[in-house]
């Protein structure tokens, strides 16, 4: 009789390995924070110190944001439905600018707590205080790849952008080697940050391996602006500033022609599209299948909570999979498996953790979800991929193992106290609306 820590078993699993495997009804085993053996039918000879009954439910990796900004949970709903410089310099900047460590911290655990009890296992999180980000994922059990946003102007955090490189070689330093928390070098977007800035953060990345994660072709002001300083578009502007290859992670990527499509394809750019937050703000549209077509990894991501407003990703994956059909007027141009592959394991591999999570193999990492199908809208089932991408949502899952770890079971979340957290966030509304009130 073999043991292990946890197994699962009763379940459909959705390996979303390079086969696709599927296994009508299955057993996962898993020894420490790795997945060790998955079979079909009934384990044989095997038993565990924690059996988790899947109950029917779809068994599958754990979900992959990737593109978010945590704490910006607290702003969720603030000054909704306005144009965006005005819901930017009016409403986000000068908040953002009376934020402290405590703040960003509070807004991290409400954003784990969110992520975990709708699936997500994974994250990228660009923001201020990262560390205070980093320290919330590690205390809630989340796999994250974080990093400190740089721009030109001075931060509320670091001061002057070259304590911004410094305090992102500390975060670098101080999380090498964690099982959990990875450290990416983040610019914000090439309209903030100046070709110097750029360069310099591009010869970091390269130098401690890690991604240079970066907002790119947004929106069409976007691009005029950059075509008034650089005269370039976007993407020929990084090319000619030598930072474009495999490291980088692009995220939104909306206004793309021909030829920046060629650009990512030809320097094998990873992208991350954030469909709902891209219409909350009107950016438009991006060319996800043509993207995909060019073999571009792509991923998804929720972006923040001021302009989505929520983390779930399995509603994400609704709305991916709607705007291309509806922008090619071509009900097939997106199908359902591609979208879960999107926020699984090609959003993992678009972080640069390809080989550790994203599917459900031998030898990665247990990062899993088990979705309680036994609901009116989950019933019957014809398609499992289908009720996933197009019925189901965060509120249907029903347990997540990260790294191994039990940390939600039977929708109860066991690392966080959800109640103290809920309790500390409206303490810091209230301070939002001060600091709003008195300009």
């Amino acid at each position: 009789m073999e043991t292990y820590d946890i197994l699962i078993q009763n379940g459909m699993i959705l390996t979303m390995d390079p086969r696709l495997t599927v296994i009508e009804k299955g057993f996962i085993a898993i020894q420490g924070d790795t997945i060790t053996r998955i079979g079909s039918g009934v384990a044989p000879l095997l038993t565990a110190c924690r059996i988790i009954d899947a109950d029917g439910g779809i068994i599958l990796p754990g979900l992959v944001n990737g593109h978010t900004h945590a704490a910006m949970t607290l702003f969720r709903g603030l000054a909704d439905d306005l144009p965006l410089m005005e819901w930017l310099s009016g409403y986000i900047f000068p908040a953002e600018s009376r934020m402290d460590a405590d703040f960003v911290y509070t807004g991290s655990l409400l954003a784990c707590a969110e992520m975990i009890l709708s699936g997500t296992t994974t994250f990228c999180d660009m923001y201020l205080f990262e560390g205070e980000v980093a320290r919330a994922a590690k205390e809630s059990g989340m796999r994250s790849l974080v990093g400190e946003v740089l721009y030109d102007f001075p931060s509320p955090n670091y001061g002057p952008i070259e304590k911004g490189f410094e305090y992102t070689e500390r975060l670098i330093h101080k999380w090498k080697d964690d099982p959990l928390v990875s450290i990416a070098v983040e610019a914000h977007a090439l309209y903030t940050c100046s070709p110097d800035l750029l360069k310099t953060g591009h010869a970091m990345a390269q130098k401690h391996g890690v991604p240079l994660v970066i907002h790119v072709a947004e929106t069409l002001a976007e691009l005029a602006e950059i075509q008034t300083k650089y005269g370039k578009k976007p993407f020929e502007h990084m090319e000619s500033l030598g930072i474009l290859g495999p490291n980088i992670i692009a995220d939104h990527c909306v206004h793309l022609d021909d030829s920046e499509i060629d650009r990512i394809i030809g320097y094998r750019v990873n992208v991350i599209t954030n469909p709902e937050s891209n219409m909350k703000l009107a950016s438009g549209i991006a060319p996800v299948t043509r993207l995909i077509a060019g073999g571009v990894t792509v991923g998804l991501g929720t972006d923040g909570c001021a302009s989505n407003n929520n983390l779930d990703m399995l509603l994400e994956m609704d709305s991916v999979a709607k705007l291309q059909k509806i922008a090619l007027t071509d009900p097939t141009a997106l199908n359902a498996v591609t979208v879960l592959k999107m926020a699984t394991c090609e959003g993992a591999k678009a972080l640069g953790f390809g080989d550790i999570t994203g599917s459900l193999e031998p030898g990665k990492k247990a990062d899993i979800i088990i979705v309680d199908t036994r609901k009116p809208h989950l019933t019957p089932m014809y398609n499992p991929y289908s009720h996933l991408v197009y019925a189901a949502g965060g509120a249907d899952v029903r347990h997540t193992i990260i790294n191994g770890r039990l940390v939600m079971e039977d929708r109860r979340l066991l690392t966080l106290n959800l109640k103290d957290i809920l309790f500390r966030a409206n303490e810091k509304a209230v301070l939002v609306n001060q600091w709003l009130s008195s300009g």
